[in-house]
């Protein structure tokens, strides 16, 4: 009976790490995906400020993209802690 407890426990252990990893990861490349849009952005409305709006527009539209993942990541990490 011990046995089995171990085993449970382990298999609840790795569900939690599977998880962490899940929302760890899969929020970083959001997060640096962000930032090098921001920059580029910025670095072409600095060049081209008669652009602004346009540039601006498909920045946002382009983070919008980029979240998108880190919400799947999100889903993901919660399907894998929750359901069994």
């Amino acid at each position: 009976m011990e046995e089995a407890k171990e085993v449970v426990t382990a298999a609840v252990d790795l569900r939690d790490l599977a998880a962490a990893l899940a929302i760890g990861l899969g929020g970083l490349s959001p997060a640096i995906a962000i930032g090098l849009l921001a920059g580029k952005a910025m670095q072409a409305i600095g060049r081209n400020p008669e652009a602004a709006s346009k540039i601006q527009g498909a920045m946002i539209l382009a983070i919008a993209f980029a979240e998108a993942i880190a919400i799947y990541a999100l889903v993901i990490a919660l399907i894998i802690k929750f359901v069994k």
